[in-house]
């Protein structure tokens, strides 16, 4: 029965490549932040692991999110093959940096997402990426106030010690 119903989809082609492409930058933004965990594990950063290795899982939930869309509504969601995912950080400062930069793409290519899905007149889709633009606002003012701390705080002395504690008690509150 389940095959039947999905012999139609709603969605036209460029609109499911383009949901395709956010399952493969999801995926790709899940994998570089279990690399930024791993750096942080491997330089004695402990809170900001478990902060980069949360944000991996929060990455792989917004890639299942879009590809069990596309199933639902009949498109072939494809499974990504995600390669040359950075492993090295300059600095710890430079892995915020990284996260922040990872984060307004994601924002960015969610907004021509929702560009195409209007062009398309595909509103369905257009209304189910609007818990991503939420989402990204929580994204983006997490990793940003992240990369605040290394300016309040500063690196000196016991800065990155203090950055580490720091990170884990950032929270949105919008």
């Amino acid at each position: 029965m389940k095959d039947v119903m999905r012999l139609k989809s709603s969605l036209k082609e460029d609109i499911e490549k383009a949901l395709n492409a956010q399952i493969a930058m999801e995926a790709f933004n899940s994998a570089h932040y279990l690399a930024m965990g791993s750096w942080c594990d491997r330089n004695g950063y402990d809170n900001s692991a478990e902060y980069f290795y949360k944000q991996a899982e929060e990455e792989r939930e917004h890639m299942l999110k879009i590809f069990r869309y596309v199933a639902d509504m009949g498109g072939t969601a494809i499974s990504p093959d995600v390669k040359n995912v950075p492993n090295d950080f300059d600095s710890f400062r430079s892995v915020f940096e990284k996260a922040l930069e990872s984060e307004v793409e994601t924002s960015l290519a969610i907004n021509r997402l929702i560009d195409i899905c209007r062009k398309n007149h595909d509103y369905m889709t257009e209304k189910f990426l609007h818990w991503f633009l939420q989402e990204q606002i929580e994204e983006e003012f997490k990793a940003r106030r992240a990369l605040e701390l290394f300016d309040v705080i500063g690196e000196e002395g016991v800065g990155r010690f203090m950055i580490d504690e720091e990170v884990t008690k950032i929270k949105y509150e919008g």
